[in-house]
């Protein structure tokens, strides 16, 4: 037969055209049939497509939608909620400001704190970052009340994938529970007994900065980055305490974990993924590091003389081995020293290399500096942290460098483990808290010019030092940076001896940019600065 687009001939020229006639009627026939069957079932996916999409989004909005003792916030987007209303680059502007950041002059502002949120939805609000609830804490009385105030339910960090593929649930940063309350008592009461924040540590530090010294000279006042150097300054001062020795700064396997970078920052799925995989990769070289000292300890171990952080472990898992709540182990131990050796020298050597900008920055405030340490220290003696005293407007400068820079602006996650009133709101358990630390160092209600470097912020009208109450880089409560006593006294000394030996400024022809890196830590963007020996 002949069908509709067939090439083929017909059988026989003898064929009747009857035939043909029948084979065309039942042809439209078909056609129609299979016309109205196909409209029907393209019908049917359309309508199963927008049955699912709005089911999808009613259950959305029935789980997610804020009960009314939840804080309020900005409007969350379908399945998303509040992911893509955040800049990652600058997070915590984000966080604490509701103006558009790309439209602000960061050149003539570091930081901002007119426009927030908190002006919004009140200084305790919330964001869903896709099906996560997240309750944001501004300004320091509700700091104070979240953190000291009801410490003990926000004791715990939040189970957070990335956070456990960093920690597998050990160590001292990220653990909970009995884990995190051993780890950490054993590690603040095995570091001071070897001079952690204690005047016995003062000559680790000095003869560490002896050595960073030399480094800088080297460069005979010619631009140079100080990243490197002060990162491997820094990170020796915790190795002696937890190692029981310093690197040398050439030490191949030393400088090429000070050399890897600490930050990724770009658009948000980018960013998630290229900081896990940093992360994975750091955490398995630190650690590979760490299990070689641990394997060389172990092998000159005397229990009856313990040299350091890693000797003491090993002492306890000996002393607690066959106990039902023991936590010692030596997976700990490496997860315990990762984290001490994390926490113990980026956090100090980023505020380090702002205190530099900040000097090139304010020349006149560096020279009144450098006036001070030479009258009480002189260039007969190193300073001490008997020195402190009689350094008022040095201490301030330290401090103003430590709130300008803003090291830890979110501080770490929190998370509620029962039902909690905050700010007249029920926080129900298992809620994640972000402790905003920036709405408190640049709180115009608690500093008289948030905005700009004033270290009169630290100092009565007599010249004499005061500490702030909100001045808490460190953030506060339970959860208070563990190294909080040892980063004080390395600022403190590290930056009275640079201070007493050199003169900062930037090369000819270039100024400072006080613009930021956000990151693990929050770091000024790479520079290069001059030394000049005095």
């Amino acid at each position: 037969f002949y069908w509709s687009g067939d090439s083929r001939q017909p059988r026989s020229q003898e064929e009747p055209p009857a035939l043909f006639r029948q084979a065309r009627v039942l042809e439209c026939r078909m056609d129609s049939i299979l016309s109205v069957f196909g409209s029907y079932v393209n019908w049917d996916v359309k309508s199963l497509l927008l049955f699912t999409a709005v089911f999808i989004l009613t259950a959305d909005y029935i789980k997610n939608r804020r009960p009314g003792s939840f804080p309020p916030g900005p409007r969350a987007f379908p399945i998303v909620g509040n992911l893509f209303t955040v800049d990652y680059n600058r997070t915590h502007e984000s966080l604490t400001q509701v103006t558009d950041v790309k439209k602000i002059d960061h050149s003539k502002c570091h930081r901002l704190t007119n426009g927030t949120l908190a002006e919004r939805y009140g200084d305790v609000y919330s964001l869903r970052m896709g099906q996560t609830w997240i309750v944001v804490l501004n300004r320091f009385d509700v700091l104070k009340e979240a953190l000291v105030d009801q410490g003990d339910v926000l004791a715990d960090r939040p189970n957070l994938p990335l956070l456990q593929d960093i920690s597998q649930g050990l160590g001292v940063i990220f653990s909970n529970g009995k884990i995190w309350k051993q780890q950490r008592r054993f590690a603040l009461s095995t570091l001071k007994h070897f001079g952690f924040g204690k005047k016995s540590l003062k000559p680790v530090i000095l003869e560490e900065f002896s050595y960073c010294a030399k480094e800088f000279k080297s460069h005979k006042g010619k631009p140079f980055d100080p990243h490197l150097i002060l990162n491997n300054a820094v990170s020796n001062i915790i190795c002696s305490l937890v190692f029981g020795h310093r690197f040398e700064y050439g030490d191949e396997k030393f400088m090429e974990l000070m050399s890897l970078p600490l930050f990724c920052n770009t658009f948000i799925i980018i960013y998630l993924k290229c900081l896990w995989l940093y992360l994975c990769t750091y955490r398995s070289s630190v650690k590979d590091f760490i299990r070689v000292e641990v394997k060389e300890h172990k092998h000159n171990w005397d229990p009856s003389d313990n040299r350091d952080y890693i000797d003491c472990y090993l002492s306890e898992i000996q002393m607690n081995k066959g106990q039902a709540d023991d936590t010692f182990d030596e997976e700990n131990l490496v997860v315990c020293v990762f984290d001490l050796f994390l926490a113990g020298s980026e956090t100090t050597s980023t505020t380090l290399r702002w205190a530099f900008l900040y000097m090139v920055k304010y020349p006149e405030i560096q020279a009144k500096v450098q006036a001070e340490i030479d009258k009480v220290v002189g260039t007969s003696r190193q300073p001490s942290m008997e020195d402190r005293a009689d350094l008022p407007y040095t201490d301030a400068v330290i401090h103003e460098i430590q709130r300008m820079s803003n090291i830890v602006p979110l501080s770490l996650p929190h998370v509620t483990t029962r039902d909690i009133r905050l700010g007249g709101y029920t926080i129900p358990k298992g809620v994640t808290i972000i402790p905003n630390l920036t709405s408190v160092l640049f709180d115009k209600n608690e500093w008289e010019t948030p905005d700009a470097f004033n270290p009169g912020h630290f100092l009565n009208p007599e010249g004499k030092f005061v500490k702030r109450a909100a001045f808490i880089p460190f953030s506060a409560g339970k959860r208070v940076c563990l190294g909080e006593n040892l980063a004080r006294m390395e600022l403190f000394l590290f930056f009275t001896s640079l201070m007493q030996h050199f003169t900062f400024s930037m090369p000819a022809g270039v100024k400072p940019v006080m613009d930021f890196r956000f990151g693990i830590t929050l770091s000024p963007l790479p520079y290069e600065v001059c030394l000049t020996s005095r």
